[in-house]
């Protein structure tokens, strides 16, 4: 993009998000703030970022003649994929043909769209380290998998995901025979689409797991350039991210190997953006575990600790435009769940959450709530992340949502 023009005009720069959840929103406000004319694309009506984009359209976005129709209608200058159900083989067919830009590119958003082609790069391809891991297409196969022949398959512990999911829906844990049964059924129903096909990793025992969030943008020779944010560290229940903070500290060999993984990772997918890279470390070992072409659930935090948070870098970024990855200070992230299942829930004790010293809130707008769905996020701000952290947990457990009278 070399130039940028005014919304609701002939002259206006149109983005299009398909996917138009929490992330999506911060993105899509993030563009506005640069004059940018939005689009915002969901499964379902009202979803947070169709609530402050200059359009809202609903279609199920894994139906590619939806999907088709709707980009020749609206003509937007990039799509930006915000989530994994999509129909990236059209989107790829119609990039091919000229008729759409795909950020980071259309081949990235296929890869990573599903578990399957992200792993099978990262390995097979790139020969990046990863956990032993197997594709299975039936409970036969998972045991089969985890069993192998004379006892040298993935064994115990393992982890199963479905092949595509997102926010660790469908992830568990195996630690022996009586699990597997179990940890098939909540992967069946936890994907993002039903394909009946899951991976099953062998268990790292890391020290800790980071997302590294990796830019891809232009620098000032008009060549693209990559840089980094700070380590975010993370913590996850039942593969669901509920805190996060930032910076992590890491030995300087592992930030070493951390980011010479995600710059081979997200080199390899091309284009311009952000991506969110999931690594586990053990000491100075780092494994490579996923990668989000797109802003990521853990990367929150980035809107208190740093000067441009992530959806600004990738705002930033599509556009062309320089980026800075400064951290601006310790912080934390902690989510706020909805605790009940009800549409329109109200939030009590929002006052009394920011109270708490440096902190701020999200409060996302999902019109229906579910008790383990995340409808907000505390973030806090101090002098180091212990604090940061002790600060986002209270803030976050004074908000109170409950059914509206």
């Amino acid at each position: 993009m070399t130039r940028l023009g005014t919304p609701l005009s002939p002259s206006a720069t149109r983005v299009m998000l398909l996917g138009s959840g929490e992330l999506g929103k911060e993105v899509l406000i993030a563009l506005q703030r640069l004059g940018v004319e939005t689009i915002a694309v969901d499964r379902y009506e009202n979803a947070p970022g169709q609530q402050v984009a200059h359009r809202a359209r609903t279609i199920t976005m894994s139906d590619p003649d939806q999907l088709e129709a709707l980009l020749s209608a609206e003509r937007p200058h990039l799509v930006v994929p915000e989530i994994e159900a999509i129909a990236t083989a059209k989107l790829e067919e119609l990039e091919e043909a000229g008729l759409v830009r795909v950020i980071p590119t259309a081949r990235a958003a296929r890869l990573t769209m599903d578990r399957e082609g992200i792993r099978r790069l990262a390995a097979e391809t790139l020969g990046l380290p990863t956990s032993p891991y197997q594709f299975c297409d039936s409970l036969a196969e998972l045991q089969a998998a985890i069993d192998g022949k004379d006892g040298k398959g993935i064994g115990y512990p393992c982890i199963v995901k479905p092949v595509m999911s997102s926010s660790g829906k469908g992830q568990s844990k195996i630690d022996g025979p009586a699990d597997v049964q179990k940890a098939w059924d909540y992967a069946m129903a936890g994907g993002r689409v039903s394909k009946g096909r899951v991976i099953v990793e062998g268990f790292i025992d890391f020290d800790y797991e980071i997302t590294l969030l990796t830019v891809r943008a232009l620098g000032a020779d008009g060549q693209v350039q990559t840089q980094f944010c700070a380590p975010i560290g993370h913590l996850q229940v039942s593969g669901d991210y509920v805190e996060s903070w930032q910076p992590h500290p890491m030995h300087p060999e592992a930030l070493r190997k951390a980011q010479d993984i995600a710059e081979r990772v997200t080199a390899d997918l091309g284009g311009q953006g952000l991506f969110g890279v999931e690594l586990f470390v053990k000491g100075e070992e780092v494994w490579f575990s996923e990668v989000s072409p797109r802003p990521h659930d853990t990367g929150l935090v980035t809107l208190a600790t740093q000067w441009q948070s992530e959806f600004e870098l990738h705002a930033r970024a599509i556009l062309g435009l320089p980026v800075d990855t400064t951290l601006k200070s310790p912080g934390a992230s902690a989510v706020i769940y909805g605790g009940v299942d009800a549409t329109g829930i109200v939030f009590d004790g929002v006052a009394e959450a920011l109270a708490v010293p440096g902190t701020d809130l999200r409060l996302f707008g999902k019109p229906e709530s579910f008790a383990k769905r995340r409808m907000g996020v505390a973030l806090a701000h101090a002098e180091d992340v212990d604090t940061a952290r002790a600060r986002a947990k209270e803030a976050a457990g004074k908000v109170k949502p409950r059914v509206a009278d």
